[in-house]
C-alpha cells in the first residue's frame, strides 16, 4: 500500500485500518445537507414541525423503518441496489444474502451503509420523519404498508416455529 492511500491532515492519526474517513465524512455531510434542505422546505411550504411526535407515529415509523432498512440491506430482491457498492459473499437463505462493501472511498462507504441495516435505519427513519412533516398522509400510508409486512413476517415465523414443534 503506497503513501497515497494513507490518511492525510486531520485523519492522519487515525491510521488506515481499512476505513476511509473522508468518505464517511462526506456521507455525514450529505445526511446533514438533506436535513437542512428538509428544514428549509418545511419553512418555505409553511409545514409546521410539531413540538412532539405522537407515540402512535413513533411506533408506526419505527416498525416501518425496521422493515425497510432490513429490506434494503439484506434481502436478495434489493441486491441490484447494493451491487455497485458490494461484493456477494453467500446466500444466508433463499431470501437473504451476505455481502461486503467493495471498492474504495465513497463506493466503499456506501457499501458499508447499504449492508448495515442499523446504519441504514437512521437514514430511513429520517426520511419517514421528513415525510411525516411534508406529506403526513402519504407517509403514514407507506409506513403502514411496511409495518403490515413486518407483522405478517413475524406471524409467518411464529407459525413456522409452532409447526416445527408439533
Amino acid at each position: 500500500m503506497g503513501d497515497e492511500k494513507r490518511p492525510q491532515g486531520i485523519f492522519a492519526g487515525y491510521g488506515r485500518d481499512g476505513r476511509m474517513l473522508a468518505s464517511h465524512a462526506t456521507l455525514i455531510g450529505v445526511f446533514n445537507l438533506i436535513f437542512a434542505a428538509f428544514l428549509l422546505l418545511a419553512r418555505k411550504t409553511d409545514r409546521p414541525i410539531s413540538e412532539r411526535v405522537e407515540p402512535s407515529d413513533i411506533l408506526l415509523l419505527g416498525v416501518a423503518t425496521h422493515k425497510l432498512s432490513w429490506l434494503v440491506a439484506r434481502e436478495s430482491i434489493t441486491s441490484p441496489l447494493r451491487a455497485p457498492f458490494t461484493e456477494f459473499q453467500e446466500e444466508d437463505s433463499t431470501t437473504h444474502v451476505d455481502e461486503k462493501p467493495r471498492g474504495e472511498g465513497l463506493q466503499y462507504a456506501l457499501g458499508e451503509l447499504l449492508t448495515c441495516h442499523f446504519c441504514l435505519g437512521q437514514w430511513v427513519a429520517s426520511f419517514f420523519v421528513y415525510g411525516l412533516v411534508l406529506a403526513p398522509r402519504l407517509t403514514r400510508l407507506v409506513a403502514a404498508l411496511f409495518a403490515t409486512v413486518t407483522l405478517s413476517d413475524h406471524l409467518h415465523q411464529t407459525y413456522k416455529a409452532l409447526m416445527n414443534r408439533a
